[in-house]
């Protein structure tokens, strides 16, 4: 068994603690000071974000919007844009699974990585 008391972490802010990863999910906590936040973002898996302390505003792409404290659960969805605000000094849990997501840079094979660096340069000298 593992176990954290996630209230008690010394963590830094905007340097998230990955806490556990397996092939399940990957646990993450992250601090957030006041008026910083997450900007337009998505990640490959299905993303549970649930606040710990503090307060923040989690709005969507698509125009969806919240806002609230601890105990707030929010779930997107695999690719779903999303982004966070803290209001006041938050720490915030987030569970991401299955680890790593369908078309994640980590599920790449050594190969495919180098294709996809090998196309990114060619687009690079083409502009």
């Amino acid at each position: 068994m593992n176990s954290w008391k996630l209230k008690s972490l010394d963590l830094k802010p905007r340097l998230p603690e990955i806490l556990s990863t397996h092939d399940a999910a990957r646990v993450i906590v992250l601090d957030l000071d006041a008026g910083e936040g997450l900007a337009d973002h998505m990640v490959h898996e299905r993303a549970w974000l649930l606040v710990i302390d503090g307060e923040v505003e989690v709005s969507t792409a698509s125009g969806e919007s919240v806002s609230g404290g601890t105990g707030l659960l929010s779930e997107f969805a695999p690719g779903e844009r999303h982004q966070v605000l803290a209001i006041s000094k938050a720490r915030l849990f987030l569970l991401l699974a299955p680890w790593p997501g369908e078309n994640h840079p980590g599920s790449m094979t050594i190969q495919d990585k180098l294709y996809a660096r090998r196309r990114a340069a060619k687009r690079s000298e083409s502009s």
